[in-house]
């Protein structure tokens, strides 16, 4: 009883067989069969190939939400150089609601403005990532997965005398209002006032303006290796001691997810202008350099993703079946139009072979004559 049970049971499991064997009787081979093959198997093994190295990449997603956090404070981080000494120029901000945020985390350090050759040769390749970044923006993408976790590099000291530095480098960090403000450099120290504040720049002489400055790193948010800001590596020369330099700063919060780190971070986009001030010509202001900043409503979420493993085997089954099926088709088309063009395909070509001999058989029967009648044995 189990013998004719396990019987049956293969013999169901053979009539399942989705995929009938063909004799090899039954196949013919020919060489335009085995070029096609060829071309087919070298295809397969191109594709899958690429398509393997398609599986190890990673790519970045972008998800935009509504910034809901409103309490948490703005870190700015800050690294400028001021063609004017540190005793001239002083550094704050002051937010939209009026209030006066203390700079005790911005240092002040006499530098000469001119650059050695080595920074001179990372500013000319900071500026040409800067121009390659505004034409080619899938190059953020790179940079977010270049991104580090730690702190930046310390920048190179250099040993001149105290009396030849003549400008003033401002770098650090400090926190502020998730406000708009209004970050900006000018003459004098920054005095409170009940109204505000002012800069003291009575003892300084209009003839020693100089506000040309040279800004090597402005971010906000969290400090991360490898990020580049739109305004790193700027500089600029003024012709006239009173010259007002603004830059319109529209901040975006954004979180970044990637293999490497998980932090929260800010990007920026900014417009510039500048003009010099000459109260006679009605052109009215104060000479320095204001960043004026806003902050958007909206959070982006930038999240480095990688393809799934089931994924790459059905596109890679994709790739296998879809080659073989369509050279198959194709191989039987040009066959078809091959044996029309060449005349090949005509009537009783595909007749069988057994039947000639067939014939040949009934015209000789047919070409023998009969025998004699047999005598007649009742005359004899």
């Amino acid at each position: 009883m189990r013998r004719l049970t396990k019987k049956k049971t293969l013999t169901l499991v053979k009539e399942l067989d989705a995929f009938p064997k063909v004799p090899e009787s039954y196949v013919e081979s020919t060489a335009s069969g085995g070029t096609v093959s060829l071309i087919a198997f070298t295809l397969m093994a191109v594709l899958a190939i690429l398509e393997f190295f398609v599986y190890t990449r990673t790519w970045m997603r972008y998800e935009y939400e509504v910034d809901k956090d409103f309490s948490s404070k703005l870190r700015i981080n800050v690294d400028i150089t001021v063609a004017m000494r540190c005793q001239y120029i002083g550094a704050d901000v002051l937010d939209l609601a009026e209030t006066m945020v203390a700079s005790d985390g911005l240092k002040y350090e006499p530098v000469n403005y001119e650059l050695s050759p080595q920074q001179k040769m990372w500013h000319m390749t900071l500026l040409h990532i800067q121009e390659r970044l505004r034409v080619e923006h899938a190059l953020q993408d790179i940079i977010f997965k270049a991104a580090l976790k730690g702190d930046p590099p310390a920048p190179d000291q250099r040993d001149d005398s105290i009396t030849s530095l003549t400008a003033c480098r401002i770098h650090g960090h400090m926190y502020v209002n998730k406000v708009a403000g209004n970050f900006h450099i000018t003459v004098g120290k920054s005095i409170p006032h009940p109204r505000g504040h002012a800069h003291l720049a009575a003892l300084v002489s209009h003839d020693s303006y100089n506000f040309s400055h040279r800004i090597d790193h402005l971010s906000f948010g969290e400090a991360i290796p490898g990020i580049i800001s739109p305004l790193d590596g700027t500089e600029k020369i003024s012709a006239e001691p009173n010259h007002m330099f603004q830059y319109f700063i529209t901040i975006v919060p954004t979180k970044l997810n990637t293999y490497q780190i998980s932090a929260e971070t800010h990007q920026y986009s900014v417009t510039e202008r500048e003009r010099a001030i000459n109260h006679a010509a009605g052109s009215h202001g104060v000479s320095g350099i204001f960043m004026k900043y806003d902050i958007s409503s909206l959070m982006v979420r930038v999240t480095e993703q990688h393809m799934p493993f089931w994924q790459f085997l059905v596109r890679l089954c994709g790739i296998v079946g879809g080659i073989f099926s369509t050279t198959g088709m194709l191989h039987s088309m040009i066959g078809c139009l091959v044996d029309v063009i060449c005349c090949r395909f005509q009537m009783g070509i595909y007749k069988p072979l057994t039947e000639a001999p067939l014939n040949e058989q009934e015209t000789s029967e047919s070409s023998v004559p009969p025998p004699p009648p047999p005598e007649d044995l009742s005359q004899q």
